[in-house]
């Protein structure tokens, strides 16, 4: 039994979930997604709240049970409220600003490196902080981690992109003989 799987998911007022055989489209104030269900998987919606339940008891249909219902709880977290990620900027002439919808960074290469956004992110620059947004969980951890490995900070000075928050491990440089 999937102790994750077994916990119902609450739709809010402002948000709508539509099931249609074995699609699931959840609109919200913030946008639209939809996902189409395993076939080992059963969904009901009643009271407001959604139940993911698995159709047979085996070993995959309880490996994929916690798994759905974190993707449609994910679904119905990002059409209400949204995700995002803040990624930090440090370095010396390191800069980041906006152009259009996308972003033109300076990081020490001879050229400028520009990030357009995707469809359904969006981008917001505060000095150094870059604030990725959007209401699909995973596309915004993709967009901020392929934001990340254009610098990824390095261990002896901790130059580089990285995440608000994130602790860099850091190492003792060469030591002089004496």
């Amino acid at each position: 039994m999937s102790r994750i799987g077994k916990k119902p998911i609450p739709v809010p007022a402002n948000a709508t979930m539509t099931i249609a055989d074995r699609s699931i489209t959840v609109k919200g104030p913030k946008g639209e997604l939809s996902l189409l269900l395993h076939p080992d998987m059963s969904i009901t919606f009643e009271n407001n709240e959604a139940q993911i339940s698995p159709r047979a008891e085996n070993k995959k249909s309880a490996a994929l049970w916690g798994l759905y219902r974190s993707l449609v709880a994910n679904m119905v977290e990002g059409s209400t409220n949204g995700f995002e990620k803040k990624l930090e900027l440090d370095g010396i002439g390191y800069r980041v600003a906006m152009e259009g919808a996308g972003l033109v960074m300076q990081l020490g290469f001879s050229h400028p490196v520009r990030v357009a956004a995707p469809e359904g992110i969006q981008f917001q620059v505060e000095r150094n902080v870059i604030t990725v947004s959007g209401v699909d969980k995973a596309k915004v951890g993709e967009v901020a981690a392929r934001i990340r490995s254009l610098k990824k900070p390095e261990p002896y000075k901790g130059k580089g992109i990285h995440y608000r928050g994130e602790v860099i491990r850091r190492k003792q440089g060469k030591k002089s003989g004496t």
